[in-house]
């Protein structure tokens, strides 16, 4: 059992005490009531009660009636502050005048991207002929919605040729998606109709000829487990595809329901790669098999490598394949494999260094593999023939967003930004680096401010990075209205990021602090672990510590602290307000896991397990009670302010986790500061969201952050 400081472990008695006590806030601001049906779970040999379990029947008339009230009641708090009106229309000022593009990829000569252009609301799909020139509207879904249904572009891929377009269309922030097939010269779709798709850029891959496709499908009644990767012919029924790979297919390969499989071809390719994911582990098993014979219905599949092997992302270019692996290298090696003779053994072409790498992209000319050391992106050009691997120069210290290349010509498009640099698309060789234009610099001034680099010492001795954002010449008088945000989870690195809208709060004197925190991928998968599952109370507890060194530096104290957490960033800011809530004003758990015991259970719950443990393995339970926040609520507890957002379709954290953990606050806090509810009723994980839900959310978040701090202008009524 792993021990934390003082006070992070309470007892297993007093934890079913604290299920079975109520505390009542003033009745004349008290939040609408929440009605207690206590259910006992047993876990190898430890009861555990849970009050609100009734909440996980989201479509249950009593969960609809308390999750309305208590959205109208956490609405009508946030309508109050009197300060708020004016930061939306800061926020929309900033926002609206900036465009960005995200999701670049080639279709032969054309390149095709999401795009995002000031003054608009929805992203919509367009592409540039050649490259270049003025761009072209593909599809707008704002177009398609109606009724109240807002629709969405979840996932697209372009055929090799740029003819035709595989779009997934979501309704709500769902992630439901529906694949279609648009037409570019004409478009108009064609009558494809495939529902059941999820996993993004990974759902399909065309063929050479433009008519056939692969794509992933999971059966009726399941989102993301039990997939499988069909083969379609445009204009062929659904129910003639063949299945080519994935659950219960071949019974030597016997997958996991939560295991995800997709596939790799190169343009003129002779062989298949699949790759299966088990959950959201980050290795990997690889298999290979000739293209003619997975067409013909009889492919004999090849094993390259198991999750033992620690292969963790691959890259087709012609009959090799390129994979990343962490096998004896905590942050990261490129091997190659030659699939003509994949019994011989990967030749190491990019050896582990002091930059983490994480993807790459294929061009005519190589592969660009990007990475990242000490916060700032890298990007190495590995040929395909003779020579080297060389580093590329980048015309400045941010974070490579992303690298989308066409084996038809040399070189790559590079996504860059930094904390204070706005998106820039840069088009970028061995040789050369130019900008694009295809993102015109954001009319956000931020001249005046600076970012810094600090390091806070964790309980346990190790230095967790600390980014700073303030104004030049901040007076750090202890007194700095702070933003702290955490994540911590599946190696995911954060890394420099633009976004105008904070502009709104640095420029009053506020601060924005990213606390590095263990679990994420900052110095690459030891740095993973060490936040993983038996060691999840690091990233929690690095969290901390941050929020300790904020204060020691001068930039703030426990007044104007706000701490905040998104989805697996749910455990880490739930997890620091329940072990120090005297170290925070306010915190907005958002969109996150807070009943960890739970989340195997429903949805993508399966596919965690590989991240955050499972109840039946009882040295992982034994880890997981401990930091599951909604367990760790104790009454009589003076917690800070909290607003718990969530939407009312996220697939991925649903919103009975905000809900369970928005109830128990509620009525275990002594504070007299209040706990909302803020549910967006049209909304999901983020994901296929708008600008302007975007500027609502943040302008409540921030405006509560405001409010709980004591800024003039700023309180609740």
């Amino acid at each position: 059992m792993i021990i934390l400081r003082s006070g992070l472990f309470a007892t297993l008695r007093l934890a079913l005490l604290l299920f079975s006590s109520t505390l009542a806030l003033a009745a004349s601001d008290a939040p609408p009531a929440t009605p207690s049906h206590p259910v006992i779970d047993t876990y190898h040999g430890v009861s555990i009660s849970d009050p609100y379990r009734w909440m996980e029947q989201m479509d249950s008339a009593e969960f609809r009636d308390w999750i309305g009230k208590q959205a109208s009641y956490a609405r009508e708090k946030l309508d109050t502050i009197p300060g708020r009106p004016a930061l939306l229309e800061r926020l929309r000022r900033l926002a609206q005048a900036t465009g960005n593009v995200s999701d670049l990829a080639w279709g032969g000569k054309h390149l095709f991207y999401r795009g995002l252009e000031p003054g608009q609301n929805t992203w919509r799909l367009l592409m540039r002929e050649n490259g270049n020139g003025t761009p072209r509207v593909l599809l707008d879904p704002e177009a398609l919605s109606s009724g109240g249904q807002r629709m969405a572009i979840s996932e697209f891929t372009p055929s090799r040729d740029g003819s035709m377009v595989a779009v997934g269309l979501a309704a709500g922030g769902s992630e439901k998606s529906v694949l279609h097939v648009l037409d570019v010269n004409t478009g108009k779709f064609l009558g494809e109709r495939i529902d059941r798709v999820y996993g993004g850029s990974w759902t399909v891959v065309w063929l050479d000829d433009g008519k056939h496709f692969f794509y992933v499908r999971a059966p009726e009644g399941e989102r993301y487990n039990k997939t499988r990767v069909y083969l379609h012919k445009l204009g062929r029924p659904l129910e003639q595809d063949p299945v080519v790979f994935g659950y219960g297919v071949h019974p030597e390969f016997p997958f996991e329901p939560a295991d995800y499989t997709y596939l790799r071809l190169a343009p003129g390719g002779r062989y298949v790669v699949a790759t299966t994911v088990p959950g959201v582990a980050s290795e990997r098993h690889f298999f290979t098999a000739a293209l003619a014979d997975v067409l013909a219905g009889r492919a004999k599949w090849r094993r390259l490598a198991s999750p033992a092997d620690q292969w963790f992302r691959g890259y087709v270019a012609g009959q090799k394949l390129y994979v990343l692996s962490h096998d004896a290298a905590p942050r990261n090696k490129l091997l190659k494999i030659d699939l003509a003779h994949p019994e011989a053994a990967p030749e190491l072409v990019l050896p582990p260094g002091t930059a983490v790498l994480d993807d790459a992209a294929v061009a005519r000319d190589g592969l660009y593999v990007k990475g990242m050391e000490a916060g700032v992106g890298k990007l190495f050009r590995v040929p395909f023939g003779k020579g080297t691997a060389q580093a590329v120069k980048l015309p400045f210290a941010g974070s490579v967003r992303e690298t989308a290349g066409n084996p038809l010509r040399d070189g790559v498009l590079v996504k860059m930004e930094g904390w204070t640099q706005s998106q820039r698309v840069l088009n970028v060789s061995a040789s050369t680096t130019r900008d694009t234009g295809l993102l015109a610099p954001a009319p956000a001034d931020f001249s005046s401010i600076e970012s810094k680099q600090l390091f806070a010492l964790s309980h346990d001795r190790v230095r967790i990075p600390l980014t700073v954002i303030y104004r030049k010449g901040l007076t750090l008088d202890g007194a700095r209205p702070t933003i702290l945000t955490g994540y911590g989870a599946y190696g995911i690195s954060r890394e420099p990021r633009f976004d105008a809208m904070n502009l709104a709060w640095l420029e009053r004197g506020g601060v924005i602090a990213i606390a590095h925190v263990r679990g994420g991928g900052e110095y690459g998968e030891e740095w993973h672990r060490a936040g993983q599952i038996l060691n999840k109370s690091n990233t929690i507890l690095d969290f901390i510590s941050c929020a300790e060194t904020l204060m020691e530096q001068g930039y703030t104290n426990p007044a104007k602290l706000a701490g905040t957490g998104t989805s697996a960033g749910g455990l880490t800011i739930g997890g620091a307000i329940t072990e120090r809530p005297e170290l925070f004003a306010a915190a907005n758990h958002a969109v996150g896991l807070a009943d960890l015991l739970r989340t195997e259970n429903k949805g993508a719950g399966p596919a965690n397990v590989a991240e955050f443990g499972s109840v039946k393995r009882k040295y992982q339970f034994l880890a997981m009670l401990p930091v599951s926040p909604y367990h760790r609520v104790v009454v009589g507890t003076a917690y800070p302010a909290a607003i718990l957002t969530t939407g009312i379709n996220d697939p991925r954290v649903a919103a009975w986790q905000a809900a369970k953990f928005a109830a128990r606050l509620q009525t275990a806090t002594n504070s007299g500061k209040p706990v909302l509810l803020r549910v967006d009723m049209d909304g999901g994980h983020g994901l296929g969201g708008t600008r302007g839900q975007r500027m609502e959310e943040t302008a409540d978040v921030w405006s509560f952050f405001l409010a709980a701090m004591g800024e003039p202008g700023f309180a609740f009524h």
